[in-house]
C-alpha cells in the first residue's frame, strides 16, 4: 500500500476507487488485473471501511475457502493481495468533487486538495462516508489530536496517563479494558464513561468491564459531558451531568470519545447519478451507474435481488472492473483469462509462470 501525500498539483490515473473497504480493496485487485492503475479514497484514516471501524476483531466466516478470520485479518489479507499493483492511498478525506472534462475524463477533488483525473470512477463506499459521532460540547474542538481521540490509541501511548474512555460498544469497552490491564505500558487511571449502567457491547466484553470494575482496576461513572475545564491551554477536567441531576468535573489528561460511526452517502448524494432510497441503481451487467464511466459496486448500489455480503460485493468488483476497462482501454479487445494458466497475469502478478519452472 502506497499513502499518497496530499498534493494540488492533478494527478493522471486510469480510476479512483471511492471507498477502501474489503469490496473497494478487492476492486483495485480486479483492476489491477487488467492493467488499470487506481487510486483510493476513503474518509477513514486506514484502509478497511466497516471490518476495521466496526468488527475488526469479530470473526467472519462467509469468505470463500476461508473457514474464519477477523475483520481485521481479511483487510490485511486483502492489502497484501493487492500489493503488487502499488495502488495510491488518500486516506481520512472525502471526495468533494466530479465532474466530467471535455475529453470525457473525470476531475475529482477531495477535502485535503488531492486532485486527480480520471477515465473511470468506482464506487465502493459501502453505506456512505463513515464519520466518528462527535463530542458535543462547545470549546472541545481544539483538543483533538492532542488529548480528545475519536478512535483508540496504542495502549502505549497512553502509559501513566490518566485516561477517560466515553462510549457503551465494542470499540469503547475493549480499549478501556487494554487500558485497565495490569503491565508496563498500563495507564495512570481509566474511567469508563456511558450515560447508564448498560452497554450494547458483547456479553463476555461487559462481564470482563464488570470483573475489572469490582476490582478497583477501571472506573465508572454513569454521566452524560455537558462541557470541559482548561487551564494554561490543555484540557483537565471533562463536566458531566450525572443520573442524579449533579454536575460534577472528572479529572483527565486524554478523553478517547468511542461513541460509533455515522454513515452518511455524503457528497455521493450531489454527482446527479441515479439514487433509490440513498443507495446508486446500478446495470448489473458491469455495475454501471446512470453515468457512464462511473460505477458502483458494494453495499452503496442497488438492484433487483441485491445481497449486502463482502462476498456478492466481490462478484461485483469483477463485472465492475471488466465494465471500467472498456473506458481505460476502448481500443483493447478483452479477454477472459485465467490467473492459473495466463501468462500476462502472472506478469503483472509478479510470480513465476509454472509452466515455465
Amino acid at each position: 500500500m502506497v499513502s499518497a501525500p496530499a498534493s494540488a498539483a492533478l494527478i493522471e490515473t486510469d480510476a479512483v476507487v471511492v471507498g477502501a473497504g474489503p469490496v473497494g480493496l478487492f476492486q483495485v485487485f480486479e483492476l489491477g488485473l487488467l492493467e488499470i492503475r487506481a487510486h483510493v479514497i476513503d474518509s477513514l484514516p486506514e484502509p478497511g471501511g466497516q471490518c476495521i471501524a466496526l468488527y475488526a476483531d469479530k470473526p467472519i466466516y462467509d469468505i470463500p475457502a476461508t473457514a474464519v478470520c477477523t475483520g481485521r485479518e481479511l483487510v490485511q489479507r486483502l492489502l497484501t493481495q493487492i500489493a503488487p499493483f502499488d495502488a495510491a492511498f488518500h486516506l481520512d478525506q472525502q471526495v468533494d468533487v466530479v465532474q466530467r472534462e471535455a475529453d470525457g475524463r473525470f476531475r475529482v477533488e477531495t477535502s485535503k486538495g488531492v486532485r486527480l483525473l480520471a477515465k473511470t470512477i468506482v464506487i465502493a463506499g459501502g453505506v456512505g462516508s463513515f464519520r466518528p459521532r462527535r463530542l458535543k460540547v462547545d470549546a472541545a474542538a481544539p483538543f483533538e489530536g492532542s488529548q480528545l481521540f475519536y478512535t483508540a490509541p496504542e495502549p502505549g501511548a497512553l502509559a501513566g496517563r490518566h485516561v477517560v474512555v466515553n462510549g457503551d460498544g465494542d470499540d469503547a469497552l475493549e480499549c478501556a479494558l487494554r487500558l485497565a490491564q495490569p503491565g508496563a505500558q498500563r495507564a495512570a487511571s481509566v474511567t469508563l464513561l456511558h450515560r447508564r449502567d448498560d452497554f450494547k457491547a458483547a456479553p463476555e466484553t461487559v462481564e470482563r468491564v464488570r470483573e475489572l470494575r469490582a476490582s478497583g482496576q477501571l472506573g465508572f461513572i454513569a454521566a452524560q459531558p455537558t462541557g470541559i475545564e482548561q487551564h494554561a491551554g490543555r484540557l483537565t477536567a471533562l463536566q458531566v451531568l450525572t443520573a442524579d441531576g449533579s454536575t460534577r468535573a472528572l479529572p483527565l489528561d486524554m478523553l478517547l470519545v468511542l461513541t460509533g460511526l455515522s454513515p452518511k452517502l455524503g457528497p455521493i448524494a450531489d454527482w446527479g447519478l441515479a439514487l433509490e432510497r440513498k443507495q446508486l441503481v446500478v446495470d448489473t451487467a458491469s455495475f454501471e451507474t446512470s453515468t457512464p464511466g462511473i460505477f458502483a459496486v458494494g453495499d452503496v448500489n442497488t438492484y433487483p435481488g441485491k445481497k449486502k455480503l463482502i462476498l456478492c460485493g466481490f462478484h461485483e468488483a469483477t463485472l465492475a472492473a471488466f465494465g471500467a476497462a472498456a473506458h481505460v482501454f476502448p481500443q483493447r479487445p478483452l479477454h477472459l483469462e485465467y490467473t492459473t494458466t495466463s501468462p500476462r497475469l502472472h506478469r503483472v502478478l509478479g510470480v513465476a509462470n509454472p509452466a515455465e519452472g
